[in-house]
């Protein structure tokens, strides 16, 4: 077992009393980064004129005995907090952790199966299957809308346009429900699925925007633009918690548009450079794979507007994935593969 040591040294920390107090916690170099299984232990430095008389350790709020081993948490960065008793005072001193995966993830690639019409004019933002119908929520204030598309042809069945103060973002289908997320304007919407009447909406609480979104048949799972997903009531759009994308190097941001499948969650990140996606463990946070979308950005039309690629459907009953991207002028049906 590994065993990493955190200096708590002694410099500037205010105590309760507001009285400067020479305590907060240091690290090693290189040493704030861990894996499972990793144990944390404490070395405590002070002047020996200063008596500390206890020190009491909490994770993400959670006590804590040192040394403590790091077991089943999730990953991404964790608060490690220090409460010091000495001379009769309190003070606290925290100093930030990261948690990343053991292993590297996966490679994957693709094999198209088929390509079908897209319109252009959609800055795609979520896509979702409902048997036959592909539901796809559409992006840009004055041009965004919630659409029901007959996938083989991509002529809208129904294209119903949010208002132009809204920037529509991802979409899910739970129950009889259609969700839809904005991006800056702190709303969601709940739609009725068959009137696409509007019930009700919900603002954002921690998260400050809207990104993706996905459900897993009971909770809905939101991006916003960073690297934590979060879990959200579906009656009332009230956060739970969240996790965060996390590879066995860093934490990935910029998680777009979702897919649960599986039990995973499948998503598209913003990068102009690279058409990625990556597979994410929604109880650990890891990413188990990331998929190579290249080469298929060159075989739609290449307009002005051409932005990146965003939109991942699964297809239960076909058990291939749709994908397309902002302004494609192709939706194509791939199966995937691990990359040799």
């Amino acid at each position: 077992m590994k065993w990493m040591s955190l200096l708590l040294s002694l410099l500037l920390l205010k105590s309760c009393g507001g009285e400067e107090s020479p305590l907060k916690i240091t690290l090693k170099p290189n040493s704030n980064t861990y894996v499972q299984g990793d144990t944390l232990s404490v070395q405590l430095k002070h002047k020996k004129s200063i008596q500390i008389d206890s020190t009491h350790f909490q994770l993400n709020g959670e006590p804590i005995a040192l040394p403590y081993v790091i077991n089943n948490k999730k990953l991404g960065d964790h608060r490690l907090t220090a409460t010091h008793y000495l001379q009769g005072k309190t003070v606290e001193s925290e100093r930030s952790i990261r948690l990343l995966k053991a292993e590297a993830p996966a490679l994957w690639t693709y094999t198209i199966i088929n390509e079908y019409p897209h319109d252009s004019a959609a800055y795609t933002q979520g896509l979702e299957f409902d048997g036959e119908i592909l539901w796809e929520s559409t992006g840009l204030r004055g041009k965004s809308s919630v659409r029901k598309v007959n996938y083989t042809t991509g002529e809208p069945l129904v294209n119903q346009p949010l208002d132009d103060s809204y920037f529509g973002e991802g979409l899910t289908l739970l129950g009889d429900k259609v969700y839809q997320l904005t991006w800056q304007e702190n709303t969601g919407f709940i739609y009725d699925k068959n009137s696409l009447q509007l019930l009700s909406s919900f603002n954002f609480d921690q998260s400050k925007e809207g990104w993706g979104l996905c459900n897993d048949g009971e909770y809905l799972y939101k991006s916003d633009g960073s690297a934590k997903i979060w879990r959200l009531d579906p009656e009332t759009g009230k956060e739970l918690d969240y996790i965060e994308a996390t590879t066995h190097k860093t934490i990935l941001t910029k998680i777009n548009e979702l897919e649960w499948v599986n039990g995973k969650i499948y998503a598209n990140t913003y990068q102009f450079q690279k058409e990625v996606a990556v597979v994410i463990n929604p109880q650990s946070g890891a990413i188990e794979s990331v998929i190579d979308f290249s080469g298929l950005k060159e075989k739609v039309d290449q307009i002005p507007s051409l932005n990146v690629l965003n939109g991942i459907a699964y297809h239960p009953q076909r058990k291939t994935f749709f994908v397309t991207g902002k302004n494609w002028s192709k939706l194509f049906e791939v199966r995937l593969q691990p990359k040799e």
